[in-house]
């Protein structure tokens, strides 16, 4: 799907951009390479780690922190393991 013509994607991409270049590298990179063909679950998800406040991002990317929900830390392992 065109993201030009997606809105969705587009809304998303915005939501992407954090502030902090490192997290939206990530957050892009799993937009680009995997969320279109993610199954529904794993795109809540990602909606959700989208709503999370930036340091607790950044913590739990550096493996600082785990998240205490089991799906978001399966997510960031799995985003963190994308090529860049």
């Amino acid at each position: 799907m065109n993201e030009e013509l997606d809105p969705e994607i587009k809304r998303l991409r915005w939501r992407c951009r954090r502030g902090m270049r490192e997290l939206d590298q990530l957050m892009l990179r799993y937009l680009d390479q995997r969320f279109q063909q993610a199954p529904t679950s794993e795109r809540n998800v990602f909606l959700h780690l989208l709503d999370c406040e930036d340091d607790k991002l950044w913590a739990w990317f550096m493996g600082r922190e785990q998240p205490g929900d089991a799906a978001l830390n399966d997510l960031i392992q799995t985003i963190t393991a994308l090529p860049p």
